[in-house]
C-alpha cells in the first residue's frame, strides 16, 4: 500500500465505523421506528480471561454496576479515547468506582492476547480490566451484547477491526440499562453512575 492509499483505507474505516455507531446508537435509543431493546435482548452468559488471568463471567456483573466498551488494542483512537474518558469517570467516582465494574472487551482475539491485553490497558485507571478469550468465546459475547464487529484487511497485507464503539451501561442485576454518555464531564458522568450504586 503506497503512502496515499494508506490514509485514505484507515480513514475510509474510520468513517464507516462511526456510521455503524451511530446507526446502533439510534436503533438502541428507538431513532429508527423502534423501541430500546428490552433488557433481556442485550447481556447474557460469557466466560473470558482478563489481564491477569483471572477468569470473568456473567456472574461478575452481579452486585454492582457496569460499563462495558468493546474495541481492540490496535486501534488509533476511538478506543484509547474511550479508554481515556472511562479512566476519568473512575477518578471523578473516587472511592465509589470500587463498587462499578468496568471492562474493555477485545474485539480482536488474533491479536489481543492477555499479555497484550496487559501491556495496553497499564496505560489507564487501574480499576478498568481488559477481557479477551478465544474466538468463540469473544465471538459467544459480541453475539449476546448485539455488538458489530468486522475485520477490515487493509492492502499492506495488515487489517483494523471495524466495531459498534458505545458504553454499554448494565445495573446491579446484570441488566442492560442504556448506552452510557461520556461526552460531558467526568464529575457529571459519575454523578450518574452513583445513582446506580
Amino acid at each position: 500500500m503506497d503512502k496515499t492509499t494508506r490514509p485514505l483505507a484507515v480513514i475510509a474505516a474510520f468513517a464507516g465505523s462511526l456510521a455503524i455507531g451511530l446507526l446502533v446508537t439510534l436503533w438502541l435509543l428507538g431513532g429508527l421506528g423502534t423501541s430500546i431493546a428490552p433488557p433481556a435482548a442485550i447481556g447474557g452468559p460469557f466466560r473470558l480471561t482478563d489481564q491477569a488471568g483471572q477468569t470473568v463471567t456473567e456472574k461478575n456483573l452481579l452486585g454492582r454496576p457496569s460499563i462495558i466498551f468493546f474495541g481492540f488494542t490496535h486501534c488509533p483512537d476511538v478506543c484509547p479515547t474511550a479508554l481515556f474518558e472511562m479512566s476519568e469517570v473512575l477518578r471523578a467516582m473516587g472511592p465509589d468506582a470500587d463498587k462499578l465494574n468496568a471492562y474493555f472487551v477485545s474485539v480482536d482475539p488474533e491479536r489481543d492476547t492477555q499479555a497484550a491485553m496487559k501491556d495496553y490497558i497499564s496505560s489507564f485507571d487501574p480499576r478498568l480490566k481488559g477481557l479477551t478469550g478465544s474466538p468463540d468465546d469473544i465471538a459467544k459475547m459480541i453475539s449476546a451484547y448485539r455488538v458489530y464487529a468486522k475485520k477490515i484487511p487493509l492492502k499492506d497485507g495488515d487489517y483494523t477491526m471495524d466495531h459498534t464503539a458505545l458504553i454499554y451501561l448494565m445495573d446491579a442485576k446484570g441488566h442492560f440499562v442504556r448506552p452510557f454518555n461520556l461526552k460531558r464531564t467526568p464529575e457529571e458522568a459519575a454523578a450518574e453512575l452513583k445513582r446506580y450504586l
